[in-house]
């Protein structure tokens, strides 16, 4: 495989880099709604549907070979906790960009889990240059625990927006609240801002 370009996570640059309300941990706390979905790396596939000029489907040996990059980022949890100095490598959601066409009147990513659970970003968001679909964190392969094969990454909203065991993205044009966003959270997710729950 190429060597991965490193790309710093503009939050990492803070002066200080612990939001309101949060604590910093050492560890990696695992934290999912229900209990991990089995995976079958044969049959598993990345689905891009929705809003697009062709819909696109890649399957996980067509996934990993596309060209990756490497992002140092810090994890912030709603629940409060704050992990620094993260690396992940992946495919970036600018390089899947390029396997396809958004029709203009998309706003929103709608991204699909296998436990059929789902989160909602506007596109801008999606596309910033620190967002990837991790395959390794640390230098070692994503454990099953933290969204093996494939996990978004979005640095700078609170981590349930970085969604485990991704199966696809949608393309909308009205906002969906995802599994979350649909039970209090928040619709957003700025830790800077604790945009934690709705109102």
């Amino acid at each position: 495989m190429q060597e991965e370009k490193l790309i710093k996570s503009p939050d990492t640059e803070r002066k200080d880099r612990i939001p309101p309300g949060q604590r910093k941990v050492d560890d990696f706390p695992v934290l999912h709604f229900d209990g991990e979905p089995s995976v079958d790396i044969n049959t598993w596939q990345f689905r891009i549907f929705g809003l697009v000029g062709k819909e696109r489907k890649l399957s996980f040996k067509e996934f990993s070979s596309l060209p990756q990059v490497k992002v140092f980022s810090d994890i912030q949890c709603v629940t409060g906790w704050s992990k620094l100095n993260n690396y992940w490598e992946g495919v970036s959601t600018g390089e899947i960009r390029k396997l396809f066409t958004i029709l203009p009147a998309a706003r929103f990513v709608i991204v699909h889990s296998s436990d059929e659970f789902f989160t909602n970003i506007p596109i801008a968001e999606f596309l910033e240059t620190d967002v990837l679909f991790a395959l390794q964190y640390n230098d070692k392969p994503l454990t099953k625990e933290h969204g093996y094969p494939v996990r978004l990454v979005v640095p700078r909203l609170y981590f349930w927006k970085s969604a485990k065991w991704v199966t696809g993205i949608e393309f909308v044009e009205k906002d969906r609240r995802g599994f979350w966003e649909s039970r209090g959270y928040h619709n957003h997710g700025d830790p800077w801002k604790e945009e934690r729950y709705s109102e």
